[in-house]
């Protein structure tokens, strides 16, 4: 953990239905701000607080809170994911250092997704993506990650791989991560996947000091290599992508950890 105490104002950001409120809900509960998580459908959430919301399952105004994570101050902003209220996410965006942009894995980049995506570029916010509801039919990270380039220009620089048995194997630091039904993680040391050098290479062509470790030869840190990331990120040069279920408590320890 850092000794720097950081603050850290972020907004979860996506196209109705993807599973904003959800993940958000979740990072709230995996941080200690909330003791359970509501459940939208069941009209229980914390951040989907007026009537209208608990009647139609959806968010329509932003909505603000705070919690900490490993000694740091993160305030959330769950923003509004219909088209009718874009003018909520556009406040939210102005007072932002960075923003979470979830995607549906099942569905990509949808419509509203790419509305948020151009009304974050124009604030020049930096932004991660988690890809959610990875245990949904048809659920695929690769067409997410092509959405990403070809619908919005991104360059996403996915830091998990997803195994067939549900788990993530985490490229930064290599682990298997194992998340218990209650969202409880596991961290398992593995061996080291190919996919970690193409990782760093794709991050060391957008960075000068870890394009130089490279080049000469050297062993990338996970340290090293999370401060590229950072880095890159709020450059806006590359967008992290991360994966996870949130409504099965898959996937939002490392999120947190991003943020």
């Amino acid at each position: 953990m850092s000794s720097i105490t950081l603050r850290r104002l972020f907004g979860v950001l996506a196209h109705v239905d993807a599973g904003k409120t959800t993940v958000s809900e979740r990072l709230l509960h995996r941080s200690g701000r909330i003791r359970k998580p509501g459940e939208v459908h069941h009209g229980s959430t914390t951040l989907d607080h007026t009537a209208e919301e608990k009647k139609h399952g959806i968010t329509i105004t932003a909505a603000a809170t705070t919690t900490t994570w490993q000694g740091h101050t993160l305030s959330l902003i769950d923003t509004p994911g219909h088209i009718d209220f874009a003018i909520e996410v556009e406040r939210s965006l102005s007072v932002l250092d960075g923003a979470v942009v979830v995607l549906d894995a099942a569905r990509g980049v949808e419509p509203q997704t790419e509305s948020v995506w151009r009304q974050a570029e124009r604030h020049r916010v930096p932004r991660i993506v988690f890809i959610n509801k990875l245990d949904a039919p048809g659920a695929s990270v690769e067409s997410c990650l092509s959405d990403l380039r070809q619908r919005l220009g991104a360059r996403p620089v996915l830091l998990q791989m997803v195994r067939d048995d549900g788990a993530l194997v985490d490229l930064v630091e290599p682990q298997v991560l194992r998340f218990s039904s209650t969202g409880e993680l596991e961290a398992t040391p593995c061996a080291v996947p190919p996919e970690r050098e193409q990782l760093i290479v794709a991050v060391a062509e957008h960075d000068a000091v870890l394009m130089e470790l490279w080049a000469a030869g050297e062993a990338v840190s996970a340290e090293q290599l999370r401060a590229a990331l950072r880095r890159v990120c709020i450059s806006r040069a590359l967008v992290p992508a991360l994966c996870g279920a949130a409504l099965k408590n898959r996937g939002i320890q490392p999120l947190l950890d991003a943020v």
